[in-house]
């Protein structure tokens, strides 16, 4: 049975990811993090284009990246997403980033909170997204 707090999604470092010696600026892991978690809602029938269209924001409350290899011009990597436990106020991913030979890039955390967009206070987890995460 497939773990439904996992996905993973990979794709190719551009060049204009990376320094002048082909190496994935550190910025942009920020970026490759993001795309991993929205995949992952995407994943579970969540778009998160609607929750902001709905009023619900998601920003960033905490970011932490341990970084371990650097990633290249052109290596196809691998961003593997992990929802750590059901959300409340807030929701939080572990991540890894692995390269093609299936080393260890980066580890990293996020936590999100979720915030009414025109109040701009914290609120709980919609029951739509709950209900989705809940039935698998």
């Amino acid at each position: 049975m497939q773990n439904i707090n996992f996905n993973t999604i990979s794709f190719r470092v551009r060049y204009g990811e990376t320094d002048q010696m082909g190496v994935v600026y550190h910025g942009n892991y920020a970026q490759y993090l993001e795309m991993g978690r929205v995949e992952w809602l995407r994943h579970r029938g969540i778009s998160y284009k609607k929750l902001e269209e709905s009023g619900i924001i998601l920003p960033v409350i905490s970011l932490n990246i341990n970084f371990k290899k650097s990633a290249l011009y052109d290596d196809l990597i691998t961003v593997e997403t992990i929802l750590k436990k059901i959300p409340s106020v807030k929701i939080e991913f572990d991540y890894k980033i692995y390269n093609e030979k299936g080393e260890i890039l980066i580890t990293a955390n996020t936590v999100l909170a979720f915030v009414d967009a025109i109040k701009k206070r914290p609120i709980k987890c919609p029951e739509e997204v709950l209900k989705v995460l809940l039935k698998e």
